[in-house]
């Protein structure tokens, strides 16, 4: 048993032995020590959202008060109903939502095509064009922001603005190099003998994307999705620029620019509205996020 016992020891590497925690008190510590380190992580992540949260229930000099008050002495739900009324958010919550189910369905269909277009059907210099694409990464978003701008403002050949249009927000995100990347990565990965199996059997390319690859793909469009969603909700400077009618700002910018004469209590419950749908969204498709982490493992 003596041997089995260091032999197991040495095949398994951990911080913490196996040995030590066959014991009472070595078990004790590390669960201890391991349910200390969780709980820290947590209240670090959650207590600014419990502060924010908490926060729009409290008065105006409360949310200020010296000390800081963990509880409010008087609930109220004014700021919440304040925000939603004062703050205009369910038009620019709608407008949010318009621009970001348009960017996400352009992606989709735009870098999904260019994907399968990249690893299954290889054109020629489609690696060339493939390192063209992923040299836009080096470069930095601020340096983009002009040229897209002076682009958005006067569209080329047809000389037309797209400023206080969702297309100004929908097509510069359609060119997300990473997402296709991302893409074209799971679809190399895509068993061969499952697209020549479809294709002795008379399946063309489009249908073998349609009614094969999309399919075993749902893992990374989902973290595709994600991705695309989040990026144009929580992004700040370039729709504070294409979008200059405040009647069709984002809620991300809406709430900097409308809460200039706003109560704290009320800016904190419009925070807090706003920030619910991506909460919720998480929580619908976490399980598509954890599966798209590990989407490079595809069986054949």
């Amino acid at each position: 048993m003596a041997y089995d016992t260091a032999g197991a020891e040495r095949a398994v590497r951990t911080l913490v032995s196996p040995l030590t925690l066959a014991r009472p008190r070595g078990r004790a510590v590390y669960w201890t020590v391991f349910c200390l380190v969780v709980l820290l992580f947590a209240a670090a992540f959650l207590f600014p959202v419990y502060w924010m949260a908490t926060g729009a229930m409290k008065s105006a000099t409360d949310v200020v008060a010296t000390p800081p008050q963990l509880l409010p002495h008087h609930a109220s739900l004014d700021g919440y109903t304040d925000a939603w009324d004062l703050m205009q958010l369910p038009q620019h919550l709608w407008n949010t939502v318009v621009q970001a189910a348009g960017a996400w369905l352009l992606q989709i269909v735009f870098c999904t095509a260019a994907a399968y277009a990249l690893s299954q059907l290889r054109p020629a210099f489609g690696k060339v064009v493939l390192g063209g694409i992923l040299a836009t990464l080096m470069v930095p978003v601020q340096a983009l922001v002009v040229p897209k701008y002076l682009t958005v403002a006067d569209l080329p050949l047809i000389h037309t603005s797209l400023l206080d249009n969702p297309l100004a927000i929908w097509l510069p995100a359609v060119a997300n190099a990473f997402n296709l990347y991302l893409l074209k990565r799971f679809f190399d990965q895509i068993p061969r003998d499952v697209l020549e199996a479809a294709e002795i059997d008379g399946s063309g390319r489009l249908r073998t994307l349609w009614s094969i690859v999309l399919p075993m793909s749902r893992p990374v469009l989902g973290v595709v999705s994600i991705f695309a969603l989040v990026a144009v909700w929580q992004d700040f400077l370039w729709p504070l620029m294409v979008f200059p009618d405040t009647t069709k700002m984002p809620i991300s910018v809406a709430l900097v620019q409308l809460s200039r004469n706003i109560q704290l209590p009320v800016e904190l419950g419009a925070m807090v509205i706003a920030s619910i749908p991506m909460v919720v969204m998480f929580l619908i498709f976490q399980r598509h996020i954890i599966a798209g982490i590990s989407a490079g493992s595809t069986k054949g």
